[in-house]
């Protein structure tokens, strides 16, 4: 699997009410779970050639899944590895939330990284469609955490 079919998988995962998956494929595997988190451990022995196996696959996925919503717009995603705050503490209303108007520079997240918060800020003018994350979750570089439409 390539990065991008990766990325599809984690953003059909979490929108999914599966608990758990696994997929292996000679020298890839790659294991989700929710209930303690996204938990991705992509392990490769040998670069593996894409071809049409992994999409077969990926289908067979979709299959086992329920209609999960993917989302094909513009994205903000994480510019970093670490965990997804959406509000400035537990007990404060979140930053943004559904059908938001967001400017540029506003922020509009935190991201825990090393013990140190940074404040994730719109990069361009847009409405929130969509949370992709829930508060509190580990988050990969370049996942998607908002799906938006830029204004």
């Amino acid at each position: 699997m390539d990065m991008k079919q990766i990325k599809a998988l984690l953003q059909e995962f979490d929108a999914s009410s599966l608990s758990k998956l696994k997929i292996s494929q000679d020298a890839f595997s790659i294991e989700l779970e929710k209930n303690i988190g996204v938990v991705a451990t992509p392990m490769m022995a040998a670069p593996v050639a894409v071809a049409a196996a992994p999409a077969a696959q990926s289908a067979g996925v979709e299959a086992s899944a329920p209609a999960a919503a993917v989302y094909t717009g513009d994205m903000i995603v994480s510019p970093m590895v670490g965990t997804f705050y959406a509000s400035p503490s537990p007990d404060s209303a979140p930053f943004v939330k559904v059908g938001d108007r967001v400017k540029k520079g506003q922020v509009i997240a935190v991201l825990e990284a090393m013990k140190i918060m940074n404040e994730l800020e719109a990069e361009f003018d847009c409405e929130i469609l969509n949370v992709l994350v829930s508060d509190a979750q580990a988050v990969e570089y370049d996942m998607a955490l908002f799906a938006v439409k830029k204004l």
